[in-house]
């Protein structure tokens, strides 16, 4: 995959993320989550693609297995690069979503990646052990569903920049990991938790950054979308 930022499309309509994804002269790495694709449907997916960029189709699926291997199999027919699920769903959760996708893939395309989702980067170790009854470190929690995924057959997961070593000595630097929490150092960080810049996120072992505000939310996105890229690829 391109190793370029994926940028989160956290718009309502296909006219807002049109309008910004026109600013670009380049093809993108972009994210898709359940805010655009649920109010506009899978059509938002083919006016992506018509415009030559690369999707990560965010939904975090979390269901029982047979559900979850027939929606991977509708959304494998799409070109996506990246796809997911919550690790908390289970081991043959994971291993439906995977049969789906291989199901799904029409012939001689290369399936999506599937990751799965271990702990939310909203989500702090105090919150996770009053809230999820979860009594170890976020650090644990965060490899175990690393752990659980990889024996299932999955391409690697969504972390934070933070765990992102811990996952890749354990797991090896083949098994992806995707990492939310993108701030620029002066942006706020608002309702994440477990944040970094590009550059050190670069440092702490991420394959692939998502980043979504300190873009979209920039008065002029494609120079920041820029000073990201060259921070990510730790340019001089």
């Amino acid at each position: 995959m391109n190793r370029a930022p994926f940028i989160a499309l956290d718009f309502p309509t296909w006219e807002m993320t049109s309008t910004f994804l026109e600013q670009f002269s380049e093809s993108l790495n972009v994210k898709v989550g359940m805010e655009l694709y649920l109010q506009n449907g899978p059509a938002i997916i083919e006016k992506i693609l018509n415009k030559n960029h690369r999707i990560f189709l965010d939904l975090k699926l979390h269901d029982i297995p047979h559900t979850v291997y027939g929606a991977m199999k509708g959304l494998a027919g799409f070109d996506l690069e990246l796809v997911n699920v919550h690790a908390a769903g289970g081991s043959m959760m994971m291993e439906k979503a995977l049969e789906g996708l291989y199901a799904g893939t029409p012939a001689n395309h290369k399936r999506p990646n599937l990751i799965a989702v271990t702990q939310l980067t909203s989500t702090t170790e105090e919150q996770m052990q009053e809230e999820q009854l979860i009594h170890t470190t976020i650090n644990e929690s965060v490899l175990h569903y690393a752990t659980l995924a990889k024996h299932a057959g999955l391409d690697g997961v969504v972390c934070s920049p933070h765990e992102a070593r811990l996952i890749k000595d354990h797991c090896g630097n083949d098994f992806i990991r995707v990492t939310p929490g993108i701030r620029l150092a002066e942006d706020h960080i608002g309702d994440q938790k477990r944040v970094t810049t590009p550059q050190m996120a670069k440092e702490l072992g991420s394959s692939y950054i998502v980043v979504g505000r300190s873009i979209t939310g920039a008065a002029n996105p494609v120079l920041a979308y820029e000073r990201i890229v060259h921070e990510w690829e730790g340019k001089e």
